[in-house]
């Protein structure tokens, strides 16, 4: 079924109050990489229990997306928005969300398109946004000054280039508000959220509400800080009710503010605030195990809905023999290079990984030597090498198994924790390698 052709502006519940419990939105997960890594932030990629951004049950490629999608409109009957919010950021997977945006407009012509970004790599896109007739982008912006970015943010990474904090909040700062502008100059009307941090940026909120507001930014968010177990900001405790609501108060004196946010997950339907439902979950996890594209569509492997980042398209695996993922990296001599072809994983080369001996200066030598790869699969890996990896935006995967099962999950966006190595090492534990060192 097709949504109801009245849709408009007025019928999204973020942007109107009075809509939020009359017409709903739909997430689409087809976004899982992200380009910056928020010291607040910890993604999950299976997970039911939670309800958050950077959550999700699945990730979809397109295809099934659009599958998906046609399960939702059947099911909930006043769904007025499609959007993606994740669970990474849209521009970090550029050919995935404009491809579902595609084929959600051909589709669904009166449905509103929204979108939710750190705004980092969106100004390529704008102009095919706005022909695409995308109503609304929410940008997320947790500093204006990259004094405080820099305790917010630990890296950005701008294409193969990953930048250190500061710096990393210095240029995503000037991209923000560059996409700002450009997105109100294309008429998309613009959302700020701005997360309010205790003892980080909490003092901040007010002028990044001043400073946004200038540039035309149609309402603001200030959202308060969630508790994330995984992530660096774990042990900050969460703003109290009265903070938030004096902070927002303040802010209100120089823009619309916006008060029912529900802190959606990657993967929401339905109204502001409905719980989630069960029956379409299992409908978006019998998607995600769909062909990821149908045989007839986007037959080159270059526009293919793989999850790895278009400009790192390889996975790197340490392996005895070519079969397993089962050596630890420190006593890797090599590495294995594999990519995708159509349907088909494809071993591309063998490299060797710098020798042992030289320290940190070893690790920054392998990243260097993967900088066209997203992913690395290993069995172990000490904390120097995983630092360095972060770094420059490499994932590492700590797991155990087939090759061909463990690329399935990652050129498909699914998650890699049943294949994770068992135990994990705790602080104060003996290294997992066989003593031949990270170093």
């Amino acid at each position: 079924m097709k949504p109801d052709k009245d849709i408009n502006s007025v019928n999204h519940p973020c942007f109107n109050v009075n809509a939020r419990k009359r017409f709903g939105r739909v997430h689409l997960p087809v976004a899982p990489r992200c380009n910056i890594q928020c010291r607040f932030c910890d993604r999950k990629f299976d997970c039911v229990n939670e309800s958050r951004p950077g959550v999700t049950s699945g990730v979809l490629s397109p295809y099934q997306a659009l599958v998906y999608l046609e399960h939702v409109f059947e099911a909930k009957k006043n769904i007025s928005v499609v959007g993606i919010a994740g669970p990474g950021d849209p521009f970090a997977n550029p050919s995935q969300t404009m491809e579902t945006l595609r084929l959600v407009r051909q589709a669904y012509p009166e449905v509103i398109l929204c979108l939710a970004t750190n705004g980092l790599a969106i100004a390529p896109y704008i102009d095919e946004l706005a022909e695409l007739d995308t109503g609304h982008v929410t940008v997320t912006v947790n500093a204006v000054d990259p004094a405080v970015g820099a305790e917010v943010y630990a890296w950005v990474r701008d294409g193969k280039r990953v930048v250190g904090s500061q710096a990393g909040a210095a240029l995503l700062m000037e991209r923000q508000l560059a996409a700002i502008r450009a997105l109100k100059k294309a008429g998309i009307m613009v959302k700020v959220n701005a997360i309010m941090i205790p003892g980080i940026n909490d003092h901040h909120i007010v002028e990044i509400a001043r400073t946004v507001a200038d540039l035309g930014v149609d309402i603001f968010n200030c959202l308060p800080f969630h508790e994330n177990k995984g992530s660096a900001f774990a042990l900050i405790k969460e703003p109290s009710a009265a903070d938030v609501a004096a902070v927002r108060k303040e802010a209100g004196a120089y823009i619309r503010q916006m008060t029912h946010c529900a802190r959606c997950r990657a993967d929401a339907v339905g109204c502001l605030g409905d719980a989630q439902d069960t029956g379409l979950m299992a409908k978006l996890k019998a998607c995600e195990h769909m062909p990821e594209v149908p045989d007839s569509v986007w037959e080159s492997p270059q526009e293919s809905c793989r999850t790895t980042h278009s400009e790192r398209p390889f996975v790197a695996v340490a392996s005895m023999e070519g079969l397993l993922v089962n050596q630890h990296l420190g006593e890797a001599m090599e590495l294995k290079i594999f990519g995708k072809k159509k349907s088909q994983f494809v071993h591309l080369e063998t490299r060797p990984t710098p020798a042992a001996g030289t320290g940190a200066e070893r690790w920054r030598g392998l990243a260097e030597r993967l900088s066209d790869c997203s992913t690395l699969l290993v069995s172990g890996i000490g904390e120097a090498p995983r630092k360095a990896m972060a770094e420059s935006g490499v994932d590492v995967h700590v797991i155990e198994g087939l090759i061909d099962e463990a690329l399935g999950a990652v050129f498909e966006g699914r998650s890699l924790a049943p294949m994770a190595k068992r135990p994990a090492r705790r602080r104060g534990e003996m290294c997992s390698g066989m003593g031949m060192g990270c170093g």
